[in-house]
């Protein structure tokens, strides 16, 4: 089941999309075929890449697209639109094509990760929501690689729901959040839409009612006594809970020959805490029980109390992660690249006085390049169908560096995007969330340098450019500040 089978999201688009389609439909030929690039300009907190996410959201979207009769009679109150474009709305159909990186694919700034081929209405009406979900989904498995990371072999659990934006946020942020690494969430639509592990214990509220500690840690026991992890922070971590923790396990969890899973710290000096806790579990013959902790965590306060020698086997993260906290916008664009005329793509360039707002045009095609050992050096930006021959020393442009002759030697290259989307429709399967989840980790740990995913400073991944798109990209540069008069 869909997020369509339950509510149509079609008019979750910025108001502008319906008033140029509007003076399109009245102005041009509906029909006229445009490209419409997504791409981002600067890697979230500093970083050295981010992962693309919400590939199939953006699917769903397109092909379930469709103008009930209540939004056509909500636009029609607006006195903007004519009768012919609001009939037009009723029989409404997204024909277009789609072209993207698979879904977890590590992605650097300015390069083509979606392309949109359509009639001008159809790639007009799709923009917001495409932003929308790419933003969110990727921000949000960015951010998770980075605590994964931090945690070193630890496991990560999304803890975030509650400190979510909105239910939405929570759901499909648990989804990036598990295609970024964590080993699973505590928001359960997330479980159940998308397959992901589950899990959560007990709250504070729990101890709570019951009063007395040890009373709530037995019948949490005896409830659960295949999966007891307690929270032990409610009082007194050291002098109640720990020691109530420990009781419970000999009294109530041995007899039934079950061992004590884990406790949660949730609040006070994690470090010193979790050391002290480990002493006391080892000393009382509990050197299997986990330690668990939460509290408004983030790559860098696990980057810490991993660096003071903190006891912790793993980590709940909830609000630093479920909203990014650290940068929350990750500032996708999407930006016309082409126009069909006379029966091909003519290439259109935005021009700024910012460098890093000038866009890259016309249909392109994005490879990875890669070293004798697998290492992914750069990418490379060629005209869409340019032969891309790495079999003899290949020239490219450093775009940053134009005057420097360079070329790639003993390297090979693969065609990032694939057709996802044909007049409308799917044309592949889509993968499982637990391949897009080892895709990224495949990625990270065999192709991506260990420079660009370090924290500090990270090495910055190259996009060169063929000679031929770099010499398109200047000429159209040229003619276009020469037609406006600069």
């Amino acid at each position: 089941m869909t997020q369509f089978d339950r509510r149509n999201i079609s008019m979750m688009m910025d108001f502008y999309e319906m008033t140029m389609a509007n003076g399109y439909f009245h102005d041009r030929d509906i029909n006229t075929k445009v490209a419409f690039d997504v791409f981002y300009r600067k890697n979230p907190d500093e970083g050295g890449f981010a992962i693309f996410a919400g590939l199939e959201q953006v699917i769903e979207y397109v092909e379930n697209m469709r103008f009930s009769k209540e939004d056509v009679e909500y636009l029609q109150r607006q006195n903007l639109f004519s009768g012919e474009f609001l009939d037009y709305l009723r029989n409404f159909r997204f024909h277009g094509d789609i072209y993207a990186f698979p879904e977890g694919t590590i992605m650097y700034p300015d390069e083509p990760i979606l392309t949109v081929v359509a009639d001008l209405i159809d790639a007009q009406l799709v923009e917001t929501a495409i932003l929308a979900q790419i933003n969110h989904q990727s921000l949000i498995a960015t951010k998770a690689r980075r605590i994964v990371r931090a945690a070193d072999g630890r496991a990560v659990s999304d803890f975030g729901a509650r400190r979510a934006h909105n239910m939405d946020a929570a759901t499909y942020g648990a989804r990036a959040a598990y295609i970024g690494g964590v080993v699973g969430t505590a928001t359960v639509s997330a479980g159940q839409m998308f397959n992901i592990p589950v899990s959560g214990t007990m709250a504070h509220s729990w101890v709570m009612y019951y009063g007395d500690e040890f009373e709530a840690f037995r019948r949490y026991a005896e409830n659960y006594p295949d999966a007891t992890v307690l929270l032990v922070d409610t009082y007194d971590v050291i002098h109640s809970g720990i020691p109530n923790a420990i009781r419970v396990a000999k009294e109530v969890l041995e007899p039934m020959g079950k061992r004590l899973k884990g406790i949660r710290i949730d609040s006070g000096d994690l470090a010193y805490l979790s050391k002290r806790v480990r002493r006391m579990l080892d000393e009382a013959g509990l050197p299997d029980c986990k330690i668990v902790v939460s509290n408004s965590l983030d790559e860098f306060t696990i980057s810490s109390l991993l660096n003071q020698g903190a006891c912790i086997d793993s980590f709940g993260v909830g609000e630093r992660l479920i909203t990014a906290r650290s940068e929350p916008v990750f500032g996708a664009v999407y930006k016309i690249a082409a126009v069909g005329e006379n029966g091909q793509f003519s290439p259109r360039i935005k021009v700024s006085e910012n460098v890093e707002k000038i866009t890259n045009p016309g249909l392109k095609d994005v490879y990875r390049v890669y070293d004798g050992d697998g290492h992914a050096v750069a990418d490379l930006l060629a005209i869409c169908g340019e032969t891309v021959d790495m079999s003899q020393p290949f020239r490219y442009v450093d775009p940053k560096k134009p005057w420097k002759n360079r070329s790639f030697t003993g390297c090979s290259v693969k065609n990032l995007r694939r057709l996802y989307v044909q007049d409308g429709k799917r044309t592949q399967e889509l993968p499982e969330l637990d391949e897009i989840r080892n895709y990224v980790k495949k990625q990270l740990e065999h192709e991506i340098w260990e420079e660009e995913q370090r924290f500090e400073n990270p090495h910055s991944h190259y996009l060169d450019m063929t000679p031929d798109y770099y010499d398109l990209k200047m000429s159209l540069l040229h003619d276009t500040r020469k037609q406006h008069g600069e």
